[in-house]
């Protein structure tokens, strides 16, 4: 009878341990409004397991613990976002999956440093100044590529990503640089890289029009062989930025005002990329197409929707002057 009430207690023991042990490993705990949690690199499994409890992400730090030695998986490190009640198991899953929360940040064709780091700060990924602060320190990314780089403008290739919100410059700039190389190998650009980075970043800043891409690199094209001036207001636009004198809209007195990037006073090419160009205007930089034009009125500013081009001045002038009639019969509407 002793030996039977025993091994009774020691089953009823055993099932009530299973119970528990599956209560803990199966039943759904944890917060019902967002919680991170952030899971330092070289934190071991027992100091993930008290931050997870701390947080009240997991019921019990130890069979946490227990489950990665179970499992004898390898936790990442990372910020975790935890937003409903989960399974033990889920919990463990996702830190050894590394499912580290994220944030989107979209950089569109033609956006400069600028922008970015203002998207950036947007995204809560660091602050504008942080990353503009950075981008002298960050130019060994693209040594190869442009050995007289003072930033990476031009590099930071246009796209979505998703980034961690503690990211780091370094961070950031390597995944677009990363980018940019991969559409630089598919077009096969290899040399001059900052002239035609340079082109392709002013031809991205006058016009969104894919077709007007090439006829664009081809005025430009046409008026640095003629040793012209390429009086382009994006470079101008640059230059004010670089000094925080940009007020938004550009002026007669702008024009006048001599920086490295006014295009009116310096011929060539300004000194480097005004903003970051995508895969069509580089492709248009690299081979532009062939015409007499060396002038256009950009498509950005004229309310019928295209750039109008001209080989003479005569044809340039009856150009703007159509221009300017759309802008009054626009603002007539």
């Amino acid at each position: 009878m002793r030996a039977a009430t025993i091994l009774t207690s020691l089953f009823l023991l055993i099932i009530v341990a299973a119970g528990m042990g599956a209560w803990l490993i199966l039943a759904p705990f944890g917060p019902s409004a967002e919680t991170f949690v952030e899971v330092a690199p070289g934190s071991t499994s027992a100091r993930i397991a008290q931050q997870l409890e701390s947080a009240g992400i997991v019921r019990s730090q130890y069979a946490f613990d227990l489950l990665r030695w179970v499992r004898r998986g390898k936790l990442k490190a990372g910020e975790y976002r935890f937003d409903h009640p989960a399974t033990l198991i889920e919990v463990y899953d996702r830190i050894n999956r590394g499912d580290v929360f994220t944030v989107a940040v979209t950089v569109p064709e033609g956006a400069n440093i600028f922008d970015i780091a203002s998207r950036l700060e947007q995204a809560g990924i660091g602050t504008r100044r942080q990353f503009l602060e950075a981008q002298p320190r960050l130019t060994d990314l693209v040594a190869d590529l442009d050995p007289a780089a003072k930033t990476l403008e031009g590099f930071l290739f246009p796209d979505t990503y998703r980034f961690q919100r503690k990211a780091t410059p370094l961070q950031i700039a390597t995944a677009m640089v990363k980018r940019f190389r991969v559409v630089a190998a598919e077009l096969g650009l290899k040399e001059n890289v900052h002239g035609v980075v340079t082109l392709a970043s002013l031809v991205e800043r006058e016009t969104a029009i894919a077709s007007e891409r090439p006829l664009v690199a081809s005025v430009f094209e046409n008026r640095l062989a003629r040793h012209m001036p390429l009086m382009t207001d994006p470079s101008v636009i640059y230059g004010l930025e670089v000094h925080d004198l940009w007020r938004g809209e550009i002026y007669a007195s702008d024009l006048k005002r001599d920086t490295p990037y006014n295009t009116y006073l310096h011929p060539g090419l300004p000194p480097g990329p005004v903003a970051n160009p995508g895969m069509l205007s580089l492709r248009a930089a690299m081979t532009p197409a062939h015409t007499s034009y060396l002038y256009f009125v950009a498509a950005g500013a004229n309310p019928q929707g295209k750039s109008l081009f001209a080989s003479t001045i005569e044809e340039h002038n009856l150009n703007v002057s159509g221009y300017r009639h759309a802008i009054r019969k626009a603002g007539g509407r």
